[in-house]
């Protein structure tokens, strides 16, 4: 898919990162959120890797493509299984992907509601690849698209300085026992 495709671009800037993980929620088949799943690894037999990656990661990248204006079902509903003992205080940079000229509903839409109870850290920074078969071609041709290359760049590394500054945060919460795992 393009989004895939973005990702391998967007990896390929991340070097201020000791290890990047690319997880495809395609090939995890997860099933439709339901609270009375209670081990997600009896329907997806990589999960119990995913939350391993998810636990040890200082930071995210989330790319969704724009369904009908919104974020994709699949990535809302991989937020949903994600612990808040695992996920939490953790920067996000979102990236929105899009055919044409818009893409800015999916981040609205994910900064507004996708994050409360799995206490994820949008990051002001995002992207919005827009006409993203040009910016493939031109990636794949060698020719990038100065300004929005350097603001991949621009953004990751913001990523990157907020992963260094909620470290402190992270060590704080998860020395706490509070009870207040769904964010309120």
């Amino acid at each position: 898919s393009n989004s895939n495709l973005v990702g391998e671009v967007i990896q390929k800037h991340s070097g201020m990162f000791d290890e990047v993980n690319h997880i495809d929620l395609i090939t995890l088949n997860l099933p439709f959120y339901s609270p009375q799943i209670d081990d997600l690894s009896q329907y997806c037999q990589n999960w119990n890797v995913i939350e391993a990656q998810i636990n040890e990661a200082d930071a995210f990248v989330m790319i969704t493509p724009e369904w009908n204006g919104t974020a994709s079902p699949m990535l809302k509903n991989f937020l949903h299984f994600l612990d808040s003992s695992k996920s939490a205080n953790k920067p996000v940079c979102l990236v929105s992907v899009v055919a044409g000229i818009n893409g800015v509903y999916p981040i609205a839409e994910l900064k507004a509601n996708a994050f409360k109870n799995n206490k994820l850290v949008p990051i002001p920074d995002h992207l919005i690849i827009r006409e993203v078969g040009a910016f493939l071609e031109d990636e794949k041709a060698g020719v990038s698209k100065h300004s929005l290359i350097a603001r991949v760049d621009y953004s990751l590394n913001m990523l990157y300085q907020y992963a260094q500054a909620l470290k402190p945060i992270q060590q704080y919460a998860n020395n706490q026992e509070n009870g207040f795992g769904q964010g309120m």
